[in-house]
């Protein structure tokens, strides 16, 4: 159960580092979501740009399972995995979920 609250503390804590780097001025609002309960983590975009075009999507998306990190999704130019693994988080932690099943073997991260 410790391992399991280090890695949500270390999910949460770089979701809301991201999410202040956002500017709000573009009329762009960062959101995190944080299902504890079935633990799911995201960092989605809202917003408008102008008056005709609105942005909604997911910028970052996490999930623990199987007492595991996945990295569902990453759309970003930061590098949540390299953070991940400074916060202290193992390779053999940490499933690269946009990756194919049969590629996760190559990447040196665990494979589920």
């Amino acid at each position: 159960m410790e391992r399991l609250d280090f890695f949500r503390q270390s999910i949460r804590h770089l979701l809301i580092e991201y999410a202040k780097l956002v500017t709000q001025n573009d009329g762009i609002e960062a959101q995190t979501i944080f299902d504890t309960e079935h633990d799911h983590y995201l960092l989605v975009h809202v917003g408008w740009r102008g008056n005709f075009q609105q942005i909604y999507g997911p910028a970052m998306h996490f999930d623990i399972k199987d007492g595991k990190v996945w990295v569902q999704y990453d759309s970003t130019d930061f590098d949540p995995v390299g953070e991940l693994l400074e916060m202290g988080l193992k390779q053999d932690e940490i499933v690269l979920g946009f990756h194919a099943p049969y590629k996760r073997k190559h990447t040196g991260f665990a494979i589920a």
